[in-house]
């Protein structure tokens, strides 16, 4: 067992050294497709160069070493494309070097605006996506959900100051594959036996630690849906899961397991205990009337079983921008 031990420290090290020279290579391509691309609109932008001439490039760069893949007149037009995007951005620019060029190129051509851009770039990075990924939280209209404020209860805002950056008001669960009228119990063994894609959804800060966690006060003994740590938080996340639409008296069971939580299981060094109540619907007044005045370090969020369509998305958010009360952002 000791070598077993020893032996595993050592491949750690070829890991960490495999990682770094990866990134490493990464930042020098992408570092050059931004110095070609440069290059290339220069000469276009000062009618020196024409299609044809690129055509012209990719054709001399395949003569020179045959063997050189991605430096095509479509790739090379790609990199032009890139550096004149990013161009005017100098806080961004040095950030795509940290994206593999496919995931550069998803950035390129879906996200309609800057910000929306920046959004994926930022969380792309932060999740380390791979490319398919990424893509599927494009697809499931993750910058736009962003945009919906969760809400969070003064105890909350107080303590976890930072929450808001990690929550989102609603989640898209369409990998359960669950039907209409599935149950809790359905929801729950289905976020468990697609854990990887629950996780990503929510963010790979998340550790998972338990379903139907038990814990014990007095003579009874009571189970927590789901029980997560969130790394960067440095505290336990409680799921408590329901296929129904909130409703205020939920947030009574969720305040005496993260009680329960901070007192029995919660280690000293760690944050106060958050609870998410994962609900299939919410009305958003109900929402903050119930926690405007809560002790309670609890957020509640809504799931889709499906990907939402855009044009509901947007009117959900125009509704919810045109009800919004004139008060500060942090105070939602």
């Amino acid at each position: 067992m000791k070598l077993d031990k020893q032996f595993s420290e050592i491949y750690s090290l070829i890991v960490s050294a495999r990682e770094r020279a990866f990134h490493a290579v990464n930042t020098e391509l992408i570092g050059l497709y931004w110095k070609i691309g440069e290059y290339i609109s220069k000469r276009v932008d000062s009618s020196e160069w024409g299609k044809g001439i690129v055509e012209n490039l990719a054709g001399y760069l395949n003569r020179q070493e045959p063997d050189l893949k991605g430096f095509s007149s479509r790739n090379l037009w790609r990199m032009k494309q890139f550096f004149e995007t990013y161009n005017g951005y100098p806080n961004l620019s040095p950030l795509v070097t940290q994206l593999s060029w496919t995931n550069n190129l998803i950035l390129l051509s879906r996200p309609k605006t800057p910000e929306e851009r920046e959004f994926y770039l930022k969380l792309a990075i932060k999740e380390n996506y791979s490319k398919r990924e990424l893509e599927r939280q494009i697809n499931a209209f993750t910058y736009e959900r962003s945009l919906k404020n969760s809400k969070l209860s003064p105890v909350v805002r107080e303590i976890h100051p930072a929450l808001k950056q990690h929550f989102r008001d609603t989640y898209v669960l369409d990998f359960l594959n669950l039907s209409e009228g599935h149950n809790e119990k359905d929801l729950q063994k289905a976020i468990i036996q697609n854990l990887k894609q629950f996780i990503l959804e929510f963010g790979k800060d998340f550790a998972f630690v338990g379903n139907e966690y038990r814990i014990q006060v007095g003579n009874s003994d009571f189970f927590i849906d789901l029980l997560f740590y969130h790394r960067e938080l440095q505290c336990l996340v409680a799921f408590e899961l329901k296929i129904d639409k909130f409703q205020p008296e939920f947030l009574g069971k969720m305040n005496f397991y993260l009680e329960a939580l901070d007192r029995d299981v919660k280690k000293d060094h760690e944050n106060p205990s958050v609870g998410i109540i994962l609900c299939k619907d919410k009305d958003h007044e109900v929402v903050e009337y119930a926690l405007s005045r809560t002790l309670s370090p609890t957020m509640v969020a809504a799931y889709h079983t499906k990907l939402i369509e855009k044009s509901k998305l947007e009117a959900k958010l125009h509704e919810l921008f045109e009800n919004l009360p004139n008060r500060p952002d942090d105070e939602i």
